[in-house]
């Protein structure tokens, strides 16, 4: 691919991440609830896998060949929602809906009632215990499909994410990668001294080295970087592959950035229109 090639894809990359924040921001505030924070540092990446990396078809969302994703941390819903609708999965409009009680985009994701949804997620660290079972049965049936995952810095407190990480390098799940959302901000764990919140996951490289992962850390908001890391992991053999993407919470909009106040709070309509007005200078 040409160099004019790949910048074209950059651009196209960028503007979709920049359109999938607008419609964080504006369907949050439409719906009077929702996640942002966590949301918006992970847009980046989700554009990243479904415009650029996953082999998919919104023709044909249950292909049994295709790649599958699991939004492990299942609160930034919002955050994967407008990415699908941009991808072609439902139409954009349909956003307007998020939350509703008889709504296809629920606060959490339903794989019963939306397409292009591999796994519905909520409770913390199950996502990724199903990303496992779902390469380790690609493995078992001899089919090529790859499976992504994306958890939460937070969500990597939870036990079940080490047990999940144990077994995907038992079985030397190469056809797993896993990204890491690390934002380095969670809605809770006061630190009351220094009335901060306490960084959820130390040194995590190290960690998923010694579970026996091949790790590749990156700037999580670099779409060039995100491409080569996954490029990266389809050359690694024997062992699964974590991600280190690290994020900022709340990208793209200046007053939501690095601060836990935004974890899950709604805009008012001065702070949408600021939001809005910020992230439209980035095109």
């Amino acid at each position: 691919m040409s160099e004019l090639l790949l910048e074209e894809r950059k651009d196209l990359l960028t503007k979709k991440s920049i359109e999938a924040r607008k419609l964080v921001v504006q369907t949050v505030h439409h719906a009077g609830a929702g996640h942002i924070g966590g949301p918006m540092s992970a847009i980046d990446v989700l554009t990243n896998l479904y415009f650029n990396e996953m082999n998919i078809s919104t023709e044909d969302p249950n292909g049994e060949d295709r790649d599958r994703f699991v939004l492990s941390k299942g609160h930034s819903a919002i955050g994967l929602y407008p990415v699908l609708a941009l991808r072609g999965y439902f139409p954009i409009e349909e956003l307007k809906t998020f939350d509703a009680i008889n709504s296809r985009l629920q606060a959490h994701p339903d794989m019963t009632i939306l397409p292009g949804l591999d796994m519905s997620t909520g409770s913390l660290g199950q996502g990724i215990s199903a990303a496992v079972g779902m390469a380790l049965g690609a493995k078992l049936q001899n089919k090529n499909f790859r499976t992504y995952c994306m958890i939460g810095d937070g969500e990597s407190q939870e036990g079940q994410v080490w047990e999940a990480a144990d077994v995907a390098s038992k079985y030397n799940l190469d056809n797993l990668v896993v990204i890491l959302d690390n934002n380095k901000i969670q809605q809770f764990g006061w630190d009351a001294g220094n009335q901060t919140r306490e960084i959820p996951a130390f040194n995590p490289k190290a960690r998923w080295e010694a579970f026996g992962w091949y790790v590749i850390e990156i700037d999580g908001h670099h779409h060039e970087a995100i491409t080569n890391a996954f490029n990266e992991a389809r050359n690694v053999t024997g062992k699964p592959t974590m991600i280190i993407a690290n994020t900022v919470k709340g990208k793209g909009v200046s007053f939501m950035e690095n601060t836990h106040n935004w974890h899950s709070r709604v805009p008012t309509d001065e702070e949408l229109r600021q939001a809005i007005q910020e992230l439209e200078t980035e095109v």
